[in-house]
Order: C-alpha cells, then sequence, then structure tokens
C-alpha cells in the first residue's frame, strides 16, 4: 500500500486513471498471492506426506527389530535399527521443513487476507475520491476561464453601452420636445388667424372696398341721436386710419 501510495503521489497523470489502475495493480498482486500460498499449501501437503511416510516406516522397522530380537536374530534387528534411525531422521528433517512450510503459509494467508481488506477498502474509496478529482478538474477549468476573462474591458463595455444608451435616451426627449412646441405652435397660428382676419377687412374698407361711414360688424346701423356717440365713433375711426396709414 506504501508503494501505491508513493507511486500516486509521485505521478503526474489523470488522478482517476491511477486510482483504477492502482485497484488493478492490487488485484493482479492478490491473484499472485493467491496462487503462491496455493503452491506452498500443495508443497506442504506433499511434505506432510513424506513426513508420514517416513515416520511409518520408522516405526514400521522399530517393529521388525523388536521382532528380531525377539527370534534371537542379534545382527538382523541391528540392521532394522539401521533402517528404522534412517526413516526416523528423515521424518525429523521433513518435519522441520514442515514446520517452517506452515509459518510461510500462515504469512501468505495473513497477506493474502490483508490485501483482500485493503483492496475492498479502496474499492470503496475510489468513488469517493474519483468525485474529488472530478469536482477538483470543474474548479480548476471555471477558475481557467475566470482567469481568461478580461474583467476591464467587459466592464468598458458595458460603460459605454450605458452611455450610447443614455444619449439615445436624450435624443428621443429632445425630439419629444420639439414635436410638442412644433404643435403649439401650430395652434398659435390658428389663434392669431382671426386677428389677421381683422387686419384684412380694415385694410379691405380703407381701400373703398365698403361704403365710408359704415359701422364695423356688432354695431348697429341706426343713426345715433346722442351728439356725444357720434364725436366718439368719428374719433375711434381717425385713430384706424392713422394706424392704417402706418401699415
Amino acid at each position: 500500500m506504501q508503494s501505491y501510495a508513493n507511486a500516486i503521489i509521485s505521478s503526474f497523470e489523470d488522478p482517476e486513471k491511477i486510482l483504477e489502475q492502482a485497484v488493478l495493480e492490487m488485484n493482479d498482486d492478490l491473484t499472485k498471492m493467491r496462487q503462491a500460498t496455493a503452491q506452498v499449501l500443495a508443497s506442504q501437503k506433499r511434505l506432510e506426506n513424506k513426513y508420514k511416510a517416513a515416520q511409518q516406516a520408522s516405526e514400521e522397522w522399530y517393529r521388525k527389530a523388536q521382532l528380531a530380537l525377539q527370534k534371537g536374530e542379534e545382527d538382523l534387528a541391528r540392521e532394522a535399527l539401521k533402517r528404522r534411525k534412517s526413516y526416523a531422521d528423515n521424518a525429523s528433517s521433513l518435519k522441520g521443513q514442515l514446520d517452517q512450510q506452515k509459518t510461510v503459509v500462515e504469512n501468505l494467508v495473513s497477506n493474502t487476507r490483508l490485501l483482500e481488506s485493503k483492496i475492498q477498502e479502496a474499492r470503496s474509496k475510489k468513488d469517493t475520491l474519483k468525485a474529488r478529482a472530478q469536482s477538483a478538474k470543474t474548479a480548476t477549468k471555471v477558475s481557467e476561464m475566470l482567469g481568461n476573462v478580461n474583467t476591464s474591458s467587459a466592464l468598458s463595455a458595458f460603460e459605454k453601452m450605458e452611455e450610447k444608451v443614455m444619449a439615445m435616451e436624450s435624443q428621443a426627449e429632445a425630439l419629444g420636445q420639439l414635436t410638442t412646441d412644433d404643435l403649439e405652435g401650430k395652434f398659435a397660428l390658428l389663434e392669431s388667424s382671426s386677428v389677421d382676419d381683422d387686419l384684412a377687412n380694415l385694410k379691405k374698407e380703407l381701400s373703398g372696398g365698403s361704403k365710408k361711414g359704415d359701422l364695423p360688424p356688432g354695431r348697429s346701423g341706426t343713426t345715433s341721436t346722442n351728439p356725444f356717440r357720434d364725436s366718439e365713433i368719428e374719433l375711434e375711426l381717425d385713430q384706424l386710419r392713422q394706424r392704417a396709414k402706418e401699415f
């Protein structure tokens, strides 16, 4: 596990790929350890069988030595004991090898179970780490995108557009005011048309278009018996004539 961790830390590759590769390598190592354990177990089984066979042979030759001694065959009993010792020594050597083999098997089984546990732990963490790696990638991309954005130019563009919109609004407001003033002027001309008509009528009267001494419209044609009223009218006419000459 330490070697896997060092490989991940020192690697500059994609963390997601490294995690997948690490789990695959751990599975491969687990397979190799299981194969090695199976081989050692098979070797252990063979040693056990040899040990049992040597032990049985040692016991058998000891029984034969007893039988030969009972029959008075001391030399034969001696040879039987020699054979018995040979098998006993072989059984003792096999016993030592078998004990060593058992220790190796126990270590292999323990390490295999530890690796199985680590692989299970790695599998459970792999998805979490991959999700964190993906989040980190996304955050990095967002930061890079934000770093590539020219904030000052963007703000400047917004300011220019704001000024342009304000100018368009001012222009529209000015055009509206000009239109309103034009309408007011037109209505003023209509209102002043009655004064022009009166002036035209006076000019016509002075030029002989109407009878001299006729009263202006609105006045009664009946001759007044009041001398003061007639003088007043004559005075008004003189004033109008004077104004006409000025025009």
